[in-house]
């Protein structure tokens, strides 16, 4: 296989430009990141350790296999939010035991560990992961159920417009746990404190559950709604404790000492499986690429408007930087070709100019052929978009451009998104965006995810609200406009950056560049957890 030259210059000015740059927003994001670790505070943190209660990081790094890493979901949701960085619940994959988990904790330090509209989107996500992927799911539950405090300040009325949701929406989690277990795919609670309502579900659909003595307690409603409801004197441990559970309600399978003990349980639990993975294992030698990964931090300009060649981030993300090329004199503004990362073998997509019927059409190819050979796909984002105008029009682009739509929404091997730069229009859902059931998806603190630039979308406003005006014979107010323009310009601007998107769980993770390569060799190998399988059928597209 082919190796890839670099014609990278890291002693240019832009070079160095972009790095620092790069470094000033990975300072912000490591801030964001520590503010997420804190949970609620240190007051919060205290008052559980004082009750002999660890924190839930900490808990997590103990049920993990020594020296294993923990592969964190969506870290920084809820930013920018009326709610703590990190939303109150920790997502992620990790090894107990030898087996690849997906992992669920509360976080009791923030708000008693209870749902919100972040959280929730968090812990759906990560669902989906587990049983995509088929990971045994753990959760480490602790819960005081959906958070019903709202706001004394907020009118009521302007709330109850604000609210996009509805009750009857809600409930799907406890589908999705029964769905785990009736896919087989193993789910286990562990419950470390006081879990209420939907917090009480969580162990009710599982499969396992431990209780800690003297410590857990579950229960549809607590002692004050218990009393509220039927006035019954209720107190926690006959209501729901773990003594009641373990020995009367049948509700816990395993009895825990304290916390050690039943993180200890977890792990004899997840041991005793006898779980495989039905994919493949690494099939090709791994070896480190041949160029620096942290070139890759001064690769981007912060101006997506400036170019670069994907080449150069692929040369330092795949084995041996080798990759064969798949047509690459046809349709060069999209690059595709074959790889391997950590020896797992990958086909890869990357942007190099906007989408063209050319290069549509390779990437239509590009997906079958690693369908064929049942190959996962890797994209790498930095798109403006579909080429537009008339004689493009004329050509195709529509048609052909459909056609990659459709190759990507038929695929069904893995797929792994990375989001390098733009990510605009249906050139997101060309390059398998998050609505496309891609398995997993990263950005990079460059990247900009819109239906267009902000600009050209004040400017389209402008053009559409000019041409209505003389339509209905009124006089277009410029200034009025120019105001319009300035507002919607910033709001796009704000709405389009990776930090926004990655707050509002529309990705996994905003990473460091430089993890790209593991954090993509984690994402394969839980993939090949499940069988690696291509599809043969495709739907319909015109030729």
């Amino acid at each position: 296989m082919p190796v890839l030259e670099s014609k990278l210059d890291t002693r240019s000015e832009g070079f160095k430009q972009n790095r620092s740059d790069m470094m000033e927003m990975l300072a912000t994001l490591d801030d964001l990141y520590a503010e997420a670790a804190q949970g609620g505070g240190e007051e919060a943190t205290a008052r559980l350790r004082s009750r002999d209660k660890m924190p839930i990081r900490e808990r997590i790094s103990l049920v993990l296999d020594k020296d294993s890493p923990f592969l964190e979901i969506s870290p920084l949701a809820a930013w920018r939010s009326p709610f703590n960085v990190g939303s109150g619940f920790v997502v992620g994959i990790g090894v107990i035991s030898g087996v690849e988990c997906l992992i669920l904790g509360h976080d009791p330090s923030v708000r008693a560990g209870a749902f919100n509209q972040f959280n929730a989107k968090k812990l759906m996500r990560g669902l989906e992961i587990a049983r995509e992927n088929r990971l045994p799911y753990v959760q480490f539950v602790e819960s005081a159920g959906a958070d019903l405090r709202g706001s004394a300040d907020e009118d009521p009325e302007a709330a109850i417009q604000r609210e996009g949701e509805h009750f009857a929406e809600s409930g799907r989690l406890f589908y999705e746990i029964t769905e785990l277990s009736k896919l087989r795919i193993p789910t286990i609670s562990l419950v470390f404190g006081a879990s209420t309502a939907g917090g009480a579900y969580q162990p009710g659909m599982s499969d396992y559950n431990i209780f800690i003595k003297h410590q857990s307690k579950v229960f549809l409603g607590g002692p004050p709604l218990v009393k509220m409801a039927t006035g019954e004197d209720a107190d926690d441990e006959s209501l729901g404790g773990a003594d009641m559970h373990t020995t009367i309600s049948g509700l816990g399978d395993y009895l825990a000492n304290d916390e050690l003990d039943g993180i200890r349980m977890c792990r004899e639990v997840v041991s005793h499986l006898n779980w495989r993975k039905k994919g493949p294992g690494p099939s090709l030698t791994c070896e480190e690429p041949r160029f620096d990964p942290e070139d890759l931090l001064g690769i981007v300009s912060k101006d997506l408007k400036t170019p670069f060649d994907m080449r150069e981030v692929v040369a330092r993300i795949v084995d041996d930087s080798k990759f064969e090329e798949f047509k690459p004199l046809y349709g060069p503004t999209l690059i595709c070709g074959w790889a391997s990362i950590h020896g797992y073998p990958i086909g890869i997509l990357g942007n190099n100019g906007a989408l063209f019927s050319e290069s549509s059409e390779k990437a239509a190819q590009f997906i079958q052929l690693c369908n064929q050979i049942d190959v996962p796909l890797l994209f790498l984002h930095n798109i403006t978009g579909y080429i537009v105008g008339t004689d493009f029009e004329q050509g195709g682009i529509t048609k052909n451009g459909s056609k990659m739509i459709n190759a990507v929404s038929n695929s069904t091997v893995p797929h792994i998104t990375i989001i390098v730069g733009a990510s605009y229009g249906a050139g997101n859902y060309g390059m398998s965006g998050r609505a496309f059931g891609t398995r997993f998806a990263f950005i990079w603190p460059t990247a900009k995810i819109a239906v267009m630039g902000p600009k050209q979308m004040a400017g389209v406003m402008t053009i559409v609200t000019r041409a209505a005006a003389e339509r209905r014979g009124l006089e277009f107010d410029e200034e009025a406009d120019a105001k319009r323009a300035e507002f919607a310009e910033y709001w796009a601007e704000e709405r389009s950056k990776g930090l926004y998107a990655t707050s509002r769980v529309s990705d996994d993770g905003m990473i460091d560049p430089r993890d790209t390569r593991i954090i993509i060799a984690m994402a394969l190998s839980a993939c090949h957890n499940g069988p690696i399988e291509g599809t043969k059928e495709f739907g319909t597209w015109r030729m």
